[in-house]
């Protein structure tokens, strides 16, 4: 018992005294997530203010404030707080020999750094893709999902407003991900990491890019804002899953752009009944279901 505690307490500590040394510029730029994070935000915010689609929408939108609060709650705090149970589920499979190779079907080692990069960012999409998917399919997952779902107006923020509990959901699966990769993680795994960080703000962003004849490959703010719509094709529980791939989606015939005007209504059926703070929102998804 004293092992699971002790490796509880450090991987807390560990990720605590991370985050805190990143914010005081104490550890290497390319792993600094967390200004990284602030100066992705701000360049793409600048952009939005530059650029804007939807003209009519303040620079400070709807909720952005939430939504700041949001990116950095979910990329950090809560990280934090959940890197304990984490160490703690690692510890129990290595007490029963399962380990993060047991599952490999590639060895990412033998190819080239680039082919590394390309597969780690391939396999890790298509994952956060399906985990996207089953978020919107299961009624009782889509309720904690509704958070993401709830944003009116879109900006680069609202890209990580989510309930805690997909980071649950999410984290496994991407480490599963990890696993049949061999359990190895690129050393330059960082630049997947802010380029998934770029796109997704990109994607939730108030700026009209459609990156031309790569849009059956990069997902773009144009397809994501129809993800967003309160309207959705009859007999459908979503369309345009992709996180940074749009690939899947034309693969899988869940793509959906009927037009590029910007204006649609956001939210979901009775969106108005859900909490608008962020208090009653960590609370939201246990309570009884919605109709």
């Amino acid at each position: 018992m004293s092992t699971y505690i002790d490796a509880f307490i450090s991987a807390l500590i560990g990720n605590l005294e991370w985050t805190w040394n990143s914010i005081l510029f104490k550890v290497t730029w390319y792993h600094n997530y967390f200004w990284g994070l602030f100066i992705i935000s701000l360049i793409v915010w600048g952009l939005e203010i530059i650029f804007p689609w939807r003209k009519n929408q303040s620079i400070f939108r709807k909720d952005f404030w939430l939504d700041a609060f949001y990116m950095y709650f979910n990329f950090f705090v809560f990280s934090i707080i959940i890197s304990g149970f984490y160490k703690l589920l690692e510890v129990a499979f290595l007490n029963l020999n399962i380990e993060v190779t047991s599952l490999a079907i590639i060895n990412l080692k033998a190819l080239p750094v680039w082919g590394q990069l390309l597969l780690f960012f391939v396999v890790l999409d298509f994952v956060q893709w399906f985990t996207h998917l089953l978020l919107h399919k299961f009624p009782v997952l889509w309720e904690f999902h509704k958070i993401h779902h709830s944003v009116k107006e879109m900006g680069f923020a609202a890209h990580l407003r989510y309930h805690w509990m997909e980071n649950i959901l999410y984290k496994p699966l991407k480490t599963l991900g990890v696993m049949l990769l061999g359990g190895f993680e690129p050393e330059q795994a960082f630049m997947v990491h802010f380029l998934a960080i770029t796109i997704g703000h990109l994607n939730h962003s108030n700026i009209k890019i459609t990156w031309g004849p790569l849009k059956y490959i990069l997902n773009n703010p144009v397809m994501h804002l129809y993800h967003h719509a309160y309207t959705i094709p009859e007999g459908k529980y979503g369309v345009n899953f992709g996180i940074s791939l749009s690939l899947w989606d034309y693969i899988f015939k869940t793509n959906y752009i009927p037009e590029d005007s910007g204006t649609i209504k956001l939210g979901f059926l009775e969106d108005d009944k859900l909490p608008t703070n962020f208090v009653s929102q960590l609370f939201f998804g246990f309570r009884r279901k919605n109709k």
